[in-house]
Order: C-alpha cells, then sequence, then structure tokens
C-alpha cells in the first residue's frame, strides 16, 4: 500500500511540475508585454492574467503540500492585487520585485539553469528545489500574440512521460533496422539470381562442347573407346536431367524474390508509418525554446545597461525534441553575444544616428530536404574585421602578408581560441564560445554561419535537420573499412588525376573549377594504413568533397560505394567524444559502420602534417616572468603559488608604487595586479604603465573582487588586456589567460 501511495505521490509532483512550468512561463511572458506596453489598453488585462497565473500556482502548490511556493505566490498575488485595485501603481521598482520573485520560482522549477546568485539576491528565497521538471513543454506565446511564432493549442492532449516517449521512438527506429535487413535480403537474392544466370549460361556452353564431341568420336571409324563413349552419353544424360533441375530453382528464386519484394514494401510502409507518427509525437514547437528568450534578454539587457528589442517568428515550425534540448545552449549563447558585443550602449547608438533601443531578431524558416534554418539577426556594431585578422595572424590562421576576404574573416570566429574581445574576463573572451556553437550544431547534424548584415550588425545562420533518427549518408570505403558520411557535408565527388595533385607548402592540393582546395588520404587522417591499390597502382583517385561553412577539404577515398539512408546510432556515455566520429549505423548484413564527424574531419585535414614533411627544429621555451601585485598576502601567496606551479618565474609587489618600481628596473613578461591596493591602486597603475614607452605593450591582468559592470569598463578603459573576478576564481581560467596573452 505504502509502495502504490508512494508511485501516485511520484506521478502527481510529476504533473505538478508541468503544470507550475506552464503558469511561469504565461507569468513571464505577460510581464513582459506588461513592461514593454505598460500604458497600453491591455494593461488591466496582463496584470488580471499575472493574478490569475498566480492564484492558479499557489492552488496548485498547496494541493502537493509545497508550502514554500505557496508563500512566495501568495506573495506576488498581494502585489499584483494592489495593482489590480489601483492601490498601487506600475514603476521600475514593481517590475524589479516581479521579476525577482519569477527569477527564485523558475530556480526552484529549473535549478540548473538559474544561476544560484540569481536566488540567493532575491528575499524570502525557499526551501530545497523540486526535481526538474520533463523538458517537454507545451508551447507559450512569446511576448505579443503572433500567429507566426506560437504554435496552435490541440485539441486533445494528454501528458506522457517524456522518457516513455523516448523509450517508443527508440523501439521504432529499431524497426528500421529490420526494414533494411529486408532491403539487403533483396539484393542477396538479386545476387543469387545473377549468379544462377551466370551458371546456367556457363553450363550451356559446356553442354554444347559436350554434344560436339560426341558428334565428333561418332564419326571416327577407328581406334574407337567405346567405354569411353558410353561414359560421356552417361554424363549428357545427367547434365540433361539437371538442366530441368535448374529451371525449376531458378523459378523458385523468382517467386521467392517477387514475394520477399512485395513483404519489403509492405513492411517499409508500416515501418516509415509507424516512425513517422513517434517523431511526430516528439516534435515540439519551436516556440517552447523561444519562450526562454525573451526574459533572459531583458535580463541581460538591464545588465549590460542597455536596450533591446526581441522580435521572434518562426516559433510555429515543429523540430524534434533532442534537437531542440541541445540547440538552447547555442542560442542562448550568440544571444547573449549579440547583447554584450554587438548592440551598443544608448549613448553610442545615439552619437551614430541609432535608435536607443537596439534590436535582435530570431526567425526560423524551413528549407528544403526537411532542414530548418534559424537566423539570429542584430543592429549591433557587427564583428570587428580587424580584430579577427590580428587574431588570426598570432594563432597562425593567416599568413602575416594575408588580409583574407571578408567572409573568411567572418567564419574565423568560429575558431576555438580566437577572440576580438577588447578584455579578457573569468566567462567571456577565451574564444570558446563560438567554437563550442558550431561543435553542438555539427553534432546534431547542422551547420552554422556568419555574415554581415545588410544595415550594419551581424547575422548567424544555423541550419538544422528537423529529425536525428535516419538521414541519408554516402558509404565510402578507405582501407579495408567502410564508413558513412552525411550527404548533407558532401560537396561533390570527383575523380583526380595523379598527375594534377601538387603540392604547396608541403601540403598537397588540387585545382577544382578555379579553387585551389587542400586534398588529403581519409585513411591519413583516420590514422589507418593506405592500401597498395590506392598509393601506388591506380592513375586516378577517388575524391570526396567535404564543406562546413567556408572549410573545403577533398579527402582521398578507396571506393564510394553507394548513397543510402542510414540509421544513427549513438555510441554510448563511454565513447561520446570520439575524435572523427559522430556515431555509428548497422548496414542490412549486421555489418557496424561508423559515421564520420564532418567538423571534426575538416579539423584534422587542417592540422595534419604529412608524414614526409621534413622535421622542423624545436626551440626550447623560454621561461616567462611574471609580476604580481597584491597587498593581501594570502592572495599574494596564493597567486605565485600557482604560477610557479605552472612554471612560471614569479616576482611579488605589495602595492601599485612597489610594482612600478619593479617594472622601471627589471623586465616581465606580464603583470597580475589587485585593484583595490594602498598608495596606488590597479586603475592608477596601468595608466601609469601605458604611459611609459617601454611599458605600455605589456600585457595586464587584474584579478580583484570587484565585479560592477562599472568597475569592468573602467578596467577596460585604463588598458587591462583581462579583468578575472576572485568572487568565482578558477585558476585554470587565469592560467588560460596568462597562455594566451604571453
Amino acid at each position: 500500500m505504502a509502495e502504490n501511495e508512494a508511485r501516485f505521490l511520484e506521478r502527481l509532483m510529476a504533473t505538478f511540475l508541468v503544470e507550475a512550468d506552464e503558469h511561469l512561463q504565461a507569468m513571464v511572458a505577460a510581464l513582459l508585454e506588461l513592461e514593454r506596453d505598460s500604458d497600453s489598453g491591455r494593461r488591466q488585462a496582463l496584470v488580471e492574467e499575472l493574478f490569475r497565473e498566480a492564484h492558479s500556482l499557489k492552488g496548485a502548490a498547496r494541493s502537493v503540500s509545497r508550502h514554500d511556493l505557496e508563500r512566495l505566490c501568495s506573495r506576488m498575488e498581494t502585489r499584483l492585487a494592489e495593482l489590480k485595485h489601483g492601490q498601487a501603481e506600475l514603476s521600475p521598482e514593481v517590475f524589479e520585485a516581479c521579476y525577482q520573485d519569477l527569477t527564485v520560482l523558475e530556480s526552484i522549477l529549473h535549478p540548473v539553469l538559474v544561476p544560484a546568485s540569481s536566488a540567493a539576491a532575491t528575499p524570502g528565497t525557499v526551501s530545497a528545489p523540486l526535481p526538474e521538471p520533463p523538458l517537454a513543454k507545451p508551447a507559450t506565446s512569446v511576448g505579443p500574440p503572433n500567429p507566426a511564432a506560437t504554435a496552435a493549442p490541440a485539441d486533445e492532449t494528454v501528458r506522457v512521460s517524456t522518457s516513455k516517449l523516448n523509450t517508443l521512438l527508440n523501439q521504432a527506429e529499431e524497426l528500421l533496422s529490420l526494414k533494411f535487413s529486408a532491403a539487403h535480403l533483396l539484393e542477396e537474392l538479386a545476387e543469387l539470381n545473377r549468379e544462377l544466370s551466370d551458371w546456367k549460361k556457363e553450363r550451356n556452353k559446356t553442354v554444347r562442347e559436350l554434344r560436339a564431341l560426341r558428334r565428333a568420336w561418332g564419326r571416327r571409324q577407328d581406334g574407337l573407346d567405346e567405354t569411353r563413349l558410353a561414359q560421356l552419353h552417361r554424363l549428357l544424360d545427367v547434365v540433361d536431367g539437371d538442366e530441368l533441375r535448374l529451371r525449376l530453382l531458378e523459378e523458385r528464386v523468382l517467386r521467392l524474390r517477387n514475394s520477399r519484394e512485395q513483404e519489403r514494401r509492405a513492411l517499409t510502409g508500416m515501418v516509415d508509418g509507424l516512425l513517422d507518427d513517434m517523431k511526430q509525437a516528439s516534435m515540439l514547437p519551436l516556440s517552447s525554446l523561444l519562450a526562454l528568450l525573451p526574459k533572459l534578454v531583458r535580463d541581460q539587457a538591464k545588465d549590460s545597461g542597455k536596450e533591446v528589442e526581441l522580435t521572434l517568428t518562426g516559433g510555429s515550425l515543429e523540430i524534434d525534441r533532442r534537437i531542440l534540448e541541445q540547440l538552447k545552449d547555442p542560442l542562448i549563447h550568440l544571444l547573449r553575444n549579440a547583447v554584450d558585443h554587438g548592440i551598443e550602449a544608448p549613448r553610442l547608438r545615439q552619437q551614430q544616428g541609432k535608435p536607443e533601443r537596439g534590436s535582435i531578431e530570431v526567425a526560423a524558416s524551413p528549407r528544403d530536404g526537411n532542414q530548418i534554418e534559424l537566423t539570429i539577426r542584430d543592429d549591433g556594431a557587427g564583428i570587428r574585421l580587424d580584430s579577427v585578422r590580428q587574431s588570426a595572424r598570432r594563432m597562425g590562421l593567416l599568413g602575416p602578408d594575408d588580409a583574407g576576404t571578408e567572409s573568411m574573416l567572418l567564419n574565423l570566429v568560429f575558431e576555438s581560441g580566437l577572440s576580438t574581445s577588447p578584455i579578457l574576463t573569468d566567462i567571456s573572451g577565451r574564444g570558446l564560445g563560438l567554437a563550442i556553437v558550431r561543435e553542438k550544431v555539427e553534432k546534431l547534424g547542422g551547420s552554422v554561419r556568419v555574415e554581415a548584415g545588410e544595415e550594419g550588425g551581424s547575422c548567424f545562420r544555423i541550419l538544422l535537420p528537423t529529425t536525428l533518427a535516419t538521414f541519408r549518408g554516402m558509404l565510402v570505403r578507405a582501407g579495408e573499412q567502410q564508413f558513412v558520411l552525411p550527404s548533407t557535408s558532401v560537396e561533390r565527388a570527383v575523380r583526380v588525376d595523379r598527375q594534377s595533385i601538387l603540392t604547396v607548402e608541403n601540403r598537397e592540393t588540387i585545382t577544382l573549377e578555379g579553387s585551389v582546395l587542400g586534398v588529403v588520404w581519409l585513411v591519413d587522417i583516420l590514422e589507418m594504413p593506405r592500401k597498395e591499390s590506392t598509393s601506388a597502382v591506380s592513375p586516378y583517385l577517388q575524391a570526396v568533397v567535404l564543406g562546413a561553412g567556408q572549410r573545403r577539404i577533398a579527402f582521398i577515398v578507396d571506393e564510394i560505394v553507394d548513397d543510402r539512408e542510414v540509421l544513427v546510432k549513438g555510441l554510448g556515455p563511454q565513447l561520446q567524444r570520439v575524435r572523427n566520429v559522430a556515431g555509428a549505423t548497422v548496414l542490412g548484413a549486421g555489418r557496424v559502420v561508423p559515421i564520420l564527424n564532418v567538423g571534426d574531419l575538416l579539423k584534422s585535414a587542417v592540422r595534419y602534417v604529412p608524414v614526409t614533411a621534413a622535421p622542423t627544429a624545436t626551440v626550447r621555451a623560454e621561461r616567462k616572468s611574471v609580476l604580481v601585485a597584491e597587498d593581501s598576502i594570502t592572495s599574494r601567496s596564493l597567486l605565485k603559488n600557482i604560477l610557479e606551479s605552472a612554471g612560471y618565474a614569479t616576482t611579488t609587489a605589495v602595492d601599485g608604487i612597489d610594482a612600478l618600481t619593479l617594472l622601471r628596473t627589471s623586465a616581465f613578461d606580464l603583470l597580475v595586479s589587485d585593484v583595490e591596493m594602498p598608495r596606488m591602486d590597479g586603475f592608477d597603475l596601468i595608466s601609469r604603465i601605458r604611459q611609459e614607452p617601454k611599458l605600455r605593450e605589456l600585457p595586464v591582468i587584474l584579478v580583484t573582487a570587484l565585479d560592477s559592470r562599472e568597475d569592468r569598463e573602467r578596467g577596460i578603459d585604463v588598458g587591462a588586456n583581462a579583468y578575472i573576478v576572485k568572487g568565482g576564481f578558477d585558476q585554470s581560467n587565469l592560467l588560460d589567460a596568462i597562455r594566451r596573452l604571453i
């Protein structure tokens, strides 16, 4: 009895979590609209909607004995009742209090999504968070009602656990293996039929030769060997008898092939229909993700001292829930980038003749081949190409005299380690964000690129499949192993004349339609031995041109087998991140074939150095020297220990005056400084350093407890290269910043 009650309470709590999330999203949307148009005729209706949602959530919390949530909703109810009855006026303070209450509520329902500091900063923090609710959420309107941005509600809905949906979908996907096996069986029967036909032709040829031999022996008058002639007659009789059995066998194989073809068609129809239905059941409208964005952008803009208007379209388009879950982080990162680094401050926008309020647009539109394109566009400052060019040259991605085209420079921002931020902080400026965005998108079988906006700003375009289960793939052979390449990343297959391959700067290249492409052997990238037939004998080679963004490379393969539909299988948590491999598929014969990760292949190809290359001389790295300016002996000792453990020669100073004296008398590669110090603080120290010709190029990192936006901006103004906050100090961030600067 107790066990049944526990199961009932568990189901009840799961139902409550989903319902609570619905109320939360509705309140966020209503509050955002109310803040945006607080003087509109809908003001009273929006306040009423907020009050009703808070009241409903309070009742639901009471039914599951979540008295902490009940008290929070009661507090919200009281505040909204005062607005409803005209006892209070809408003001920035009221909006901020409402947002804080919603942030606390969100931190309970989504503890992973909301930083602990956000909830901690709000008075009345509630008790331990509930378990995270199922990720599948019904569509919620975003901002003002917009038919293009919201999904039409279903006439009848039933809540089903997402784990059950996943199980059903996985089982339906497994049926694809039966479909592929049936197709493989038909291929085997067709091959058997061809072999029987070839055998029949050879047999008929042999029979004709035997009969000619019998006629020749029958005409001989002398030396006739009656015994051998009798044996020949018996052999011909046996062969003639086999002709009937062979014909019956052919007919049987043909009937078997035809019946299996009918079964295959029926099985294909049932499997495809069932899988399509299951895919539809697992699809969610994009609005379920877009609904999270307005509050995020609003909070980010407020923290940055900017005004931003977010426009959302295309929310009614549906996409696989698994893709939607993985898309959340890249989309949030691009929006934060747009607010932080794209949209300018109101004062600067006004000076440039732009509206004080910046604009960000997120639009989704369908594309051919069951794909969706997601566009994130802003009207901000855009990407600084000069900064990209300088960073690319420092990283060796561009030569000293190579200016690079606009398109090339724009797409270099996705390279790991490349950053255009004027200052490094503990959470940005390390050049990893956009690289991770590309990695996550490519892992979903998609692609991402960036363009300059027509009227300034930047535009990111993400192309994604609508489902994950199957895709078209090109089956190739490299060495003795077969591999699958996603067809969406295959630009073309070409035959390459060995004599047309030229070596430029120790790399093999070909010219294709006027463009120079790098050439690599797929077996070399996968660290497999080359086959002799490919490496030396054939005058022509088969190549597959793979592309992602602006990167295009030709990969030499031993054989291009065919193009087919394949079922994607994960490799499990133990092999979740195998270089160059995205997953696997099982062919009809039961053979497991790896599915290659095109993004990884292109990166591996760029880094690949042929084994025939002459070894370059290595120079022993000189030990770098770092000066630490810190008045706290504890912090000074900690920083010195961290730096010396990392191999840096470290000298310490007790304040800004002491540090400046040491910098004038000794040579250092970098300065790590606190801000708040006696006699001369860190800001004044950097200002003095930038004024002295011998010191003005010295990289400086500020490590301080000051974490306000104003302090960070002042750090940029005085010339700091990096700004790391002690409150969330992680020594790996400090060491990574030092490695990037020196």
